[in-house]
């Protein structure tokens, strides 16, 4: 088991030594016999906030009315809660009441998952003592997924129970048992109860896993995915064409595990990158096979809207957009310098190791014999763009600028000075020598004469 930190065993041991219990409970004792970094340790106790507040001299009381204080040491903070009882859920997700207990059984019943209600005393002599009344380690060294009693009762107590159920079967490699999964699929109706920003997090959450399709996959044949994300429903069972062994849902999970977890958006963006696809999707006029012509920008307008509803912030709106419509890369060996300077442009140079990575988990996505020489492809493109070096992708980089412009031809601000520089850029573009101010005030004349 991993070591456990000084402050946490602190924390226990004072409240031994005044005479209350104290337990270490929730996702740190599930991580720890998971041998995973702990990053949030919560306790629990039989001793009431008011009781709590008088073991430690540092401590504050924002949640005390709930049975919880965050008690302070060495400017790290940690929350004790009293042992609780939950009332009835009339809305869905939250208890109508909360009524503290002495006993940790009690604590435990309320919590969803068994692999979630086990409790630990790292004090006791001999590695600690596991309070596991629901059988939560055998669960876990099983690789299985069941709720505290009656999976039905728990699910229609909070809907978001339902969201955590599909993440931690990726995130933890947890399989539902059946009548879990069957409660799940017959109880999608709470999710309404949820809101946008708790689902939104939990899909975030849920990039974090090795493999986010086992989640996604869960969603899909639960019902839950046409519930959250029923843009998404089109693409299970929509077939390809011969360059694709796999239809789009199975192409798109297997391109989102094979993205980096470090980064949840371009995750996002795998999983949205084919999203225009079943709506683009024709029979080509000649062989027949499927084409699925401008999907990308379909799928960037889809991706948009999506992320939009799902309250992401309005960056990353735009980046997995982004990533989404120019995910296709489209590069031929026989690209000019100036034509791979201009992909550059067209992308932006910020966006270029997320797309490279993208397109890379594309290919691999597509599960057949083209993948070795698709991925050179890519590499090669990666190697041209290193070899064209840094270029400007805006006029705001030009060694001239508006000003210079209108000074030189005594004009005054408008539509035709953009032009311009915009023409400018282009011709740099093509010829990076040419951003120098002499060069490009010499070219000004001729290029206002064209545009």
């Amino acid at each position: 088991m991993n070591a456990i930190p000084p402050k946490v065993i602190t924390i226990c041991q004072t409240l031994q030594d005044k005479g209350f219990e104290a337990w270490l409970v929730g996702g740190a004792v599930r991580d720890l016999l998971l041998q995973r970094s702990v990053h949030d340790w919560d306790f629990a106790t039989n001793a009431t906030p008011e009781q709590i507040q008088r073991c430690f001299s540092h401590s504050l009381d924002i949640g005390a009315k709930h049975g919880t204080i965050t008690v302070r040491l060495e400017g790290e903070g940690f929350e004790v809660t009293t042992y609780r009882k939950d009332g009835t859920y009339s809305d869905g997700r939250r208890p109508d009441s909360v009524e503290f207990s002495t006993s940790i059984h009690d604590d435990l019943a309320r919590r969803d998952f068994t692999v979630n209600a086990i409790a630990f005393d790292p004090l006791v002599e001999g590695g600690g003592y596991y309070f596991d009344p629901y059988h939560g380690r055998q669960d876990l060294k099983a690789g299985i997924l069941r709720t505290v009693g009656n999976a039905f009762d728990r699910f229609r107590e909070d809907g978001l129970r339902l969201l955590r159920a599909v993440r931690f079967s990726a995130t933890h490699n947890l399989t539902l048992i059946d009548s879990t999964r069957i409660a799940l699929a017959h109880t999608l109706d709470q999710l309404g109860r949820v809101s946008i920003e708790r689902i939104r997090d939990e899909l975030t959450k849920t990039m974090a896993a090795a493999e986010p399709s086992r989640a996604f996959n869960l969603m899909a044949s639960t019902g839950m995915l046409g519930a959250i994300l029923p843009e998404m429903l089109p693409m299970v069972g929509c077939g390809q064409n011969r360059y694709h062994e796999f239809d789009v849902w199975n192409h798109t999970m297997k391109v989102v595990d094979t993205c980096p977890a470090s980064d949840p958006m371009l995750r996002f963006a795998a999983l949205f990158h084919d999203i225009g696809k079943p709506a683009s999707k024709k029979p080509h006029t000649q062989h027949g096979d499927a084409t699925f012509y401008d999907h990308e920008h379909i799928g960037a307008t889809m991706t948009q809207d999506l992320m939009t509803r799902l309250r992401f912030s309005s960056d990353q709106v735009a980046r997995v957009a982004h990533l989404v419509r120019h995910h296709f890369v489209r590069y031929e060996s026989d690209w000019s310098d100036a034509a791979v300077r201009r992909w550059m442009r067209n992308v932006g140079v910020e966006h270029i190791p997320h797309l490279t990575t993208l397109a890379i988990a594309d290919i691999v996505g597509k599960g057949n014999a083209f993948i070795p020489l698709e991925i050179t492809t890519i590499n090669e493109l990666k190697h041209r763009i290193d070899s064209v070096g840094t270029i400007p992708t805006s006029s705001s980089m030009l060694a001239v600028s508006g000003h210079h412009v209108m000074t030189l031809l005594n004009i005054p601000p408008g539509p035709k000075v953009g032009n311009i520089l915009a023409e400018l850029l282009e011709r740099v573009t093509e010829d990076p020598t040419l951003n120098s101010e002499e060069k490009l005030l010499g070219l000004i004349p001729e290029v206002a004469a064209s545009v």
